[in-house]
């Protein structure tokens, strides 16, 4: 960390600029982490395969949890809602462990 700014110098690279497209997420966890499997699912291929893991400590999953909705929330008031099949309550209900059973 630069002590003089207070920031965090970050390096990204052009090959981990491109990103990686996925469509599916897995969650998983245990008592002491979080996996989180970034899947890209193709129409008509049977297998698919997991493009990224990332894995967290539970106080960095929260965060990142924040972050999202901070996220989410800037954009809905830029561009609107954003729009997901039979949600279009508030309240609507998502299971978030759409994990296979166990633990990571």
């Amino acid at each position: 960390m630069d002590e003089k700014q207070g920031q965090l110098d970050i390096e990204l690279s052009a090959e981990i600029a491109q990103g990686t497209y996925a469509n599916l997420a897995v969650i998983s966890h245990s008592s002491s982490e979080f996996v989180v499997d970034f899947i890209r699912i193709m129409p008509g291929i049977a297998k698919a395969g997991v493009k990224s893991r990332i894995i967290l400590t539970p106080e960095h999953a929260k965060r990142l949890l924040l972050a999202l909705q901070d996220n989410v929330g800037k954009y809905e008031k830029s561009y609107g809602r954003i729009s997901i099949p039979d949600s279009n309550r508030d309240d609507a209900v998502f299971p978030l462990d759409i994990s296979p059973k166990g633990q990571a």
